[in-house]
């Protein structure tokens, strides 16, 4: 990491589909004193989300086939080789970038490699986050206590990470056990891990992938446990 005298070289990466009416905001509100590079990767939008985002000022990656953790993969594949920071947010207007910075100064002052938000220990907006959600995050942070010591209380998606540590993680999950997988090998891989509060609100317009439908809510908790079963058993 360099000198607290030198910037580093922060790359943001929100990942998005079908965020037309929100992403010009995410963009606009990411701290330009802190990001070096802002990239959107559209995840197989139907409407305008990477248009708005180009013209917001944003570089805009594609990764048609759709999965959370693909659309960050596929935006970690397009980063600078001068990245040392990467920071990743959702792009549906529920996550407070103007915040970045409590997520980014630990990593930087040298004594955290991982900083996660919590939504959790935040202030919420009345219908941001249904109580399944609530609940998933504090039995995910009782699992990792569990098995790795580790105290957490949410799986927020904004969270920033040096660039090293990360490239030393191996992810390979693809969709929405992707949160997880970080913080369970981070876990065992022993970074220096810390949980902010962030503030967090409903998000500005279309509908949610996950919480939004009885459909996405299975299908994110069906592969958020196998992501935690699978890594778990694993080898270290």
């Amino acid at each position: 990491m360099n000198s607290l005298h030198v910037k580093p070289y922060v790359s943001v990466i929100i990942a998005a589909l079908n965020e037309e009416e929100a992403i010009a905001n995410v963009v606009a509100s990411v701290p330009r004193e802190i990001a070096s590079e802002i990239i959107v990767v559209d995840n197989g939008s139907t409407d305008r989300t990477a248009e708005v985002a180009l013209a917001a000022g944003a570089r805009v990656v594609t990764e048609p086939q759709r999965g959370y953790g693909r659309a960050f993969r596929a935006g970690l594949r397009s980063i600078s080789s001068d990245c040392e920071i990467v920071v990743f947010l959702d792009g549906d207007g529920s996550d407070y970038p103007e915040m970045m910075s409590r997520l980014v100064d630990p990593i930087i002052e040298g004594a955290h490699d991982f900083v996660i938000s919590s939504r959790t220990r935040g202030r919420r907006e009345r219908g941001s986050m249904n109580s399944h959600q609530v609940f998933a995050g504090y039995m995910v942070g009782f699992f990792l206590r569990l098995l790795y010591g580790v105290r957490s209380t949410d799986m927020g998606p904004f969270r920033a990470i040096r660039r090293d540590a990360l490239e030393r993680l191996n992810m390979r999950e693809e969709t929405y056990g992707w949160p997880l997988e970080m913080q369970m090998r981070a876990a065992r891989a022993g970074l220096r891990t810390l949980e902010v509060p962030v503030d967090y609100r409903r998000r500005a317009g279309g509908q949610s992938k996950i919480a939004g439908t009885v459909r996405g809510s299975v299908l994110a908790a069906t592969r958020i446990l196998a992501t935690l079963a699978r890594i778990s058993i694993e080898r270290w």
